[in-house]
């Protein structure tokens, strides 16, 4: 970027370059993504993009994708083609430096059950060079309301309880980009109801954006600022949850769902099928 390029362009962001701009408008930008296995094109030219502070929907069912655009940003599969942007850091390019501001939390990806609540905060504190480490730990430990249970080990915490470790973990590092894969599938509605709620309030305080995937339509409807629609690899449509499923003849968002589901949209004019 030169001097006079781009809202941003001063001489400090010259020197100091696109990658390190502090506050980059997109959290996640993917850009025309594509992976294959064998025969399978299991993401068939994705594009899409999240605001700091906007949380989008991940939908489609089993076997859409999904799973395999989360591997790829977080860097556990390499694309065959296509680009993602952590930021305004290029993953493919700087994977250690994009993987650095971003983070995860699911409900099947359970945290040591050895290990204390707070043990478990300091060890992926370390992992992420989190300093000073001490008083991060102990902010969160405040936010999600695990001060009486620092001492207790993971293993033993109900299921709502390590839901609230492994979104204290997912944000030590103060992503630019936190994924959420079914997070709350395990939880009673009452426990889920809160995590919604202090995930809601978490994007309103901060600046992070959020890629969350369900399965649950009335979550995703009241959590949601965005959705992405996928069946067989292709981004099919997006919107806002609540005014979509009339857009397209549906009561609401569970029927839009079993809608592509069973019977994937017509490609546009113009695309290729």
């Amino acid at each position: 970027m030169s001097v006079l390029e781009g809202p941003r362009g001063g001489a400090v962001a010259a020197a100091r370059g696109d990658d390190d701009d502090p506050a980059p408008e997109y959290a996640l930008t993917v850009s025309d993504l594509c992976k294959r296995y064998g025969e399978l094109l299991a993401v068939d030219h994705v594009s899409f993009r999240i605001r700091r502070k906007e949380i989008v929907g991940l939908l489609g069912p089993n076997g859409a994708g999904k799973t395999t655009i989360i591997n790829s940003i977080l860097g556990v599969l390499i694309p065959d083609s296509g680009s993602i942007r952590i930021g305004n850091v290029d993953a493919g390019r700087r994977r250690s430096r994009a993987l650095a501001r971003t983070n995860f939390a699911a409900v099947y990806a359970t945290l040591p059950g050895n290990l204390t609540v707070r043990e478990n905060l300091r060890f992926f504190g370390m992992i992420y060079d989190i300093r000073p480490l001490s008083e991060r730990v102990d902010s969160l430990l405040e936010q999600f309301d695990l001060q009486r249970l620092r001492d207790t080990k993971c293993g033993v915490l109900s299921s709502g309880e390590q839901t609230r470790v492994s979104l204290a973990k997912a944000l030590l590092n103060n992503p630019y980009l936190l994924l959420l894969d079914e997070p709350t599938a395990s939880l009673d509605p009452s426990a889920a109801q809160i995590i919604r709620q202090h995930i809601r309030e978490l994007v309103q305080q901060g600046e992070c954006g959020i890629l969350w995937t369900s399965h649950n339509m009335y979550e995703v409807e009241e959590v949601c600022d965005r959705v992405l629609f996928l069946s067989h690899g292709r981004l099919l449509l997006e919107g806002d949850p609540k005014s979509l499923p009339r857009e397209h003849g549906a009561r609401n968002l569970e029927e839009l769902f079993i809608h592509f589901a069973r019977e994937p949209l017509a490609p546009r004019a113009g695309t290729q099928p």
